[in-house]
């Protein structure tokens, strides 16, 4: 894309093309999830935008459905029949004048279960969206794997002082076996001030090291800085066995899982870190960042851009189940209060739940925002 850079505002273009074309996917797949669930479950869809605000272009379906491109690209949504708004908050008054036959495609109306699955299914489709493109990746585009061979160890470093050697081989961290050198640092980086278990073979024996990887500011090609767990030991490609692996059908899937899995637990591992105070918030980056970095990514080929949509469409999946009103998590809240109890919650306290959610939903935007200002402009 680096014809982009050469157009009028070509600095402009370059960052936010890339970030619209990936964030259209996986708005898009999210909010198909929503929409095919409901459709099976016999829920008439009045809309299904990408993005909101005022229609650009559109057309209606033979089901009645409006597909429609809206003008503001941030994201998206499905409203269905008996739905008050585009977060699908319910419109009681008009749900208890319905007719018999308005009844019978009225989400609202459906069963908490078939509810639920509507609501889950946007943030599984964005699991599944990911999982698929990792396994074509794998077997389209390969996996460098490079043997986990430690060529050299910086002096005064933390793999120094826990004694490893050039030529150490990394068998396994923690009890995760090591195949390529690149496993190492995707264990430690997100994982500063935590002593980690390497079982490392040495002169044909193996022996247990533990090693604590420190905080450090790292500065990535693109000039961004990033706060990660840093031990001091390398690699280099030139002097260990370096290929590309092409998975076959079933292997892709089974890699594309466990790399789909990893993403989720270091997400979550993140987020228990900033609750505990072991690490700080800084690092949660908004629209603004992911822009830069699909801008970025962007210039390495299309096959960096597609994996960078199939990471943010985990984390999009992964946001969405938060138990907040407004998000697909907090639907899930009031659907599971609504199966213990036998009816749902009233209408005021649903009110109530949705605006509590817009506002922390709200101080969630504005706070990555301005961690985005912070991080990318001072």
């Amino acid at each position: 894309m680096e014809f982009l850079a050469n157009l009028p505002g070509g600095a402009f273009f370059s960052y936010a093309v890339p970030f619209l074309i990936v964030l259209t996917i996986v708005v898009f797949f999210h909010e198909l999830g929503h929409f095919l669930v409901a459709r099976w479950n016999g829920v008439k869809v009045e809309a299904f935008s990408v993005g909101f605000g005022p229609e650009l272009w559109g057309f209606n379906d033979r089901h009645g459905t409006r597909w429609r491109v809206s003008a503001i690209p941030l994201g998206g949504y499905v409203k269905f029949f008996g739905d008050i708004n585009e977060a699908s908050a319910p419109d009681m008054a008009k749900a208890e004048a319905m007719s018999e036959a308005d009844r019978a495609v009225s989400f609202v109306h459906k069963s908490v279960a078939r509810r639920a699955a509507v609501v889950a299914a946007g943030p599984a489709a964005n699991f599944v969206l990911a999982i698929v493109i990792f396994a074509l990746s794998f077997m389209i585009l390969g996996r460098v794997i490079t043997d986990p061979v430690i060529t050299s160890v910086q002096p005064d470093s933390a793999a120094e002082r826990a004694g490893f050697q050039a030529g150490d081989v990394v068998r396994s961290i923690d009890g995760t076996k090591i195949e390529s050198f690149t496993d190492i640092p995707r264990l430690i980086a997100p994982n500063p001030g935590r002593e980690f278990s390497f079982v490392i073979e040495r002169g044909g024996e193996e022996m247990t090291v533990p090693i604590t990887p420190e905080l450090t500011e790292r500065t990535d090609r693109f000039g961004n800085k990033q706060k990660i767990g840093f031990v001091g030991m390398a690699n280099d490609a030139r002097e260990t066995n370096m290929r590309v692996v092409h998975y076959g059908p079933g292997t892709a899937v089974v890699e594309a899982v466990k790399e789909t899995w990893f993403i989720v637990a270091r997400t979550f591992g993140y987020l228990g870190d900033i609750i505990t105070g072991r690490q700080s918030a800084d690092q949660l980056g908004g629209p603004l960042r992911i822009a830069k970095v699909s801008g970025d990514v962007a210039t390495l080929g299309v096959g960096a851009l597609i994996n960078l949509a199939a990471l943010l469409s985990v984390s999009i999946g992964l946001l969405n189940l938060f138990p907040i009103p407004l998000l697909d998590g907090g639907h899930l809240v009031f659907y599971a209060i609504e199966a213990l109890r036998g009816r749902p919650l009233s209408e005021r306290a649903q009110e109530v739940g949705f605006r509590i959610g817009f506002a922390i939903v709200l101080m969630m935007m504005v706070f990555a925002t301005w961690n985005d200002v912070t991080q990318l402009f001072f």
